[in-house]
């Protein structure tokens, strides 16, 4: 079984990688853009949207007329982040983003809200960029919008496999389909200005979304100029999704070739220009042909269709579009892996997740992201704007935290420039922190609410681990050489019947003590009978101990027997020794019952007590046998051979005339 679990993971993920291919495993300044940037570039694909079903409830195409200004309000705040995270990039070239210069400028608090924020950032980047992508797909072929979920778990499926592989394998995988997408963008945008250019009077695509009467009327009781306002201030943080994504390069600095903070810096400066043009081109086509989303389509699909038609282009643009906001969430099993590997370090979060895999990539981190991202799709029923709510706040959050960390950095070690640069970050802080706030009053009501008690729950839950492993270092740590005293040793066998693997674990018991108790569960009388008489006949000097299970339970009495050893002879250190098959092949597992697994688990929280499987490998006999024989017929088929190499020397030896003697001079 172990050895095709082996064959199955080589084939899925690959063969491992000695620890010194992991410098090979950084990646490029092109590689890592598709790595770590496609999360954000690939926002625009329903960053604009969202903006557009915040104010839908407009009169007219009024809704389209607000969106690129509140685009570009955006765009100025993710150039503010960008040139932010510009200097943290090269404050802190070690990574850990937002949580590492949190915690260490506004203390452990703050990092540990910072990183919680992240957390669960990166669960929701995953489930928003599958869902979006699914919903681009499906707005092409709308046959498949009712196996969505399943979709999406399948597309959460093979990224996590792809990143099993390893970093590098994974920004390979991934490059084609993020520079694709580049290109159809910029092929969008342009055809979309020209067309406008050449006097092309578009036509609207969609109507607006259906409003209820109802909430409309009751919208309009209040002040119009605080409605509006309010209207205004609700699409604008449903638009900063689109700046998602843009602490992802900050976080990864250590995956980049040398010089890491160089080519991340330049990195980042790609990724805000390419976002930046993206989104506004995206706002202004959609103000410009006056769409407006809808259930079943998207607004990129219906600028799509309009710009390039219902032709090949139409379903090119589709593909790359599903391509990349599924690639987006690559982003997310990038950085959460890493960050969570800093958190383990540090223990706030499980040790295993500091260790890498066989491919150098933090395997452990990669499947718990590919979990939770599955079971937050299933919730929600992969629904993009039921998702989208939950997203961004913990990101802005960050942001906050980040900036006012690097004001405080200045601020210590006063640098050349400092005080530009503290302006500078002390300007994202405020900007950063008030979208924050905003994001939070506007969404609470559709969803945010659970962002905001999620986060406290997992900065409890990372103190909780952090104060386990505190007590457990304290708890194991040995302090002076006092010495070991030895205890009373007890070996407990307990057995089914007389078998070689019962012998083989009386023979183990017998060697680690000479206190041996063979003890038999008494289930059937006419069993235990015809047991006490083959017990009697093989007289081995062990004396054979039943206990009644009326109940007809084999782990209670068991238990309960070491139970009273213990309570006799307190410091009696007892050893259960338990006979185990192992059979040959894998599915002949399921064949066989697990007692030697019960058992263990039974006495896991039993202090003083040790639970050792000897193990009885099924046909190994067989194969040894047969070993056996291979030999004597390879030792006869050597003997042989040396046999006839000698025979054919002394033929040869006969063959030769005698040397001349010497002729005397």
């Amino acid at each position: 079984m172990a050895s095709t679990f082996v064959r199955v993971k080589r084939l899925l993920v690959g063969r491992p990688l000695a620890s010194e291919r992991l410098e090979d495993q950084k990646l490029s300044k092109t590689t890592a853009l598709a790595v770590l940037s496609s999360d954000a570039i690939s926002s625009v694909a329903y960053a604009t949207e969202q903006i557009l079903f915040v104010l839908a409830v407009l009169p007219g195409v009024a809704a389209s007329t607000y969106v690129f200004r509140i685009s570009v309000v955006i765009v100025a705040l993710l150039v503010l982040v960008g040139l932010s995270y510009r200097q943290t990039i090269f404050a802190y070239p070690g990574g850990g983003g937002s949580f590492t210069v949190a915690k260490e400028n506004l203390g452990v608090s703050s990092g540990l809200i910072a990183a919680a924020a992240l957390l669960t950032d990166y669960v929701l980047t995953v489930s928003v960029s599958i869902s979006s992508g699914v919903a681009a797909m499906t707005s092409a072929y709308p046959a498949f919008a009712s196996y969505r979920v399943s979709i999406c778990i399948g597309a959460i499926v093979l990224l996590t496999l792809v990143n099993l592989r390893g970093v590098r394998e994974s920004g390979a995988a991934f490059r084609l389909p993020t520079y694709l997408f580049i290109v159809m963008m910029l092929a969008l945008i342009g055809v979309g200005l020209y067309r406008l250019a050449m006097g092309h009077a578009p036509a609207p695509v969609a109507g607006p979304l259906h409003i209820d009467p109802v909430s409309a009327r009751q919208t309009m009781a209040a002040p119009v100029a605080f409605a509006f306002l309010y209207l205004m201030m609700r699409g604008f943080a449903e638009g900063c999704s689109a700046m998602t994504g843009t602490e992802a390069i900050s976080n990864g600095i250590t995956a980049f070739r040398a010089p890491a903070p160089t080519n991340a810096a330049k990195t980042l400066g790609w990724m805000v220009a390419i976002l930046a043009v993206f989104f506004l081109g995206v706002s202004w086509l959609a103000q410009e042909y006056a769409v407006m989303p809808t259930q079943s389509e998207t607004v990129l699909s219906q600028l799509g269709r309009h710009i390039f038609g219902m032709g090949k282009i139409y379903f090119v643009f589709q593909y790359a579009t599903f391509a990349i906001l599924v690639l987006a969430a690559n982003t997310a099993f990038a950085d959460f892996p890493r960050l969570s590997s800093i958190l383990a370090s540090e223990r706030f979060m499980p040790r295993q997740l500091a260790a890498r895999g066989d491919r150098l990539a933090f395997s452990n981190g990669i499947v718990m992201l590919a979990l939770v991202a599955i079971l937050l799709v299933w919730i929600f029923n992969a629904q993009t704007t039921a998702l989208i709510p939950l997203y961004a706040i913990g990101v802005f959050v960050c942001f906050t935290l980040s900036q006012a960390g690097m004001v405080r950095h200045w601020f210590t070690t006063r640098e050349p420039g400092w005080k530009w640069k503290a302006t500078l970050n002390g300007m994202g802080a405020i900007a950063t922190g008030i979208v924050s706030i905003v994001q939070v009053v506007t969404k609470f009501t559709s969803g945010a609410w659970i962002v905001v008690v999620l986060i406290p729950l997992i900065i409890l839950l990372l103190r909780a681990i952090h104060e386990h492993y505190r007590l457990f270092a304290e708890e194991v740590k040995f302090v002076g050489h006092s010495p070991i005293v030895p205890l009373h040793h007890t070996v407990v066998v307990p057995i089914s019947a007389v078998t070689k693997a019962t012998s083989g674990a009386l023979v183990y018991a017998t060697m680690i003590s000479a206190d041996v108790h063979a003890i038999y569960i008494d289930l059937d009388h006419t069993a235990t009978a015809q047991l006490r008489a083959d017990w009697a006949a093989w007289d081995i000097g062990i004396d054979l101990v039943v206990i009644d299970s009326p109940f007809r339970s084999v782990l209670t009495p068991m238990v309960q027997y070491v139970e009273n050893l213990r309570r006799d002879a307190p410091g009696e250190l007892v050893t259960v020794v338990v006979p185990e098959i192992v059979p040959n092949r894998w599915w002949e597992h399921f064949l066989h019952n697990k007692t030697a697994l019960y058992i263990r688990t039974a006495f896991l929280f039993k202090p003083n007590v040790v639970v050792t499987a000897v193990p009885f490998h099924l046909g190994h006999a067989a194969r040894l046998r047969d070993r056996f024989d291979y030999d004597e017929q390879l030792d006869e088929s050597l003997d042989e051979d040396m046999r006839m190499t000698r025979e054919m020397m002394l033929m040869d030896q006969e063959k030769e005339p005698p040397p001349e003697k010497p002729t005397p001079a």
